[in-house]
């Protein structure tokens, strides 16, 4: 899709896509700087593991002590791990993937500029 091209065209997955990662920046609080610290594929883990339709899982303790199932690529502690329907998992993903694409063409920006 060519940039600047209107909302009206674009699916409603993309969309949701969209309004999602809007959410984990307003409401989750997650910023630029905090993504460009998980600078060793932990953002796109992330993603493959809601991505992913029928996951390998194990066990982790999340905050509680409580033994959770997380995707053996989870890269973040069990109470992270919040899946819901397969649609909305899809959607995460997206959203995911989107703040792993900015966090690279900010990493890169900063090799061009020699920060």
């Amino acid at each position: 899709m060519k940039p600047g091209v209107m909302v009206s065209v674009m699916s409603p997955g993309t969309l949701d896509v969209l309004a999602e990662r809007e959410r984990q920046l307003e409401v989750e609080g997650w910023s630029s700087d905090h993504d460009d610290k998980h600078d060793s594929g932990e953002i796109a883990s992330a993603a493959a593991a809601y991505a992913l339709p029928d996951p390998s899982f194990r066990l982790k303790r999340n905050g509680e002590g409580q033994v959770v199932a997380v995707p053996r690529v989870w890269p973040w502690s069990a109470e992270w791990w919040k899946p819901k329907s397969r649609r909305q998992n899809l959607v995460r993903a997206g959203a995911l993937i989107l703040a792993e694409l900015d966090r690279l063409d900010r990493a890169a920006e900063r090799e061009r500029a020699g920060k």
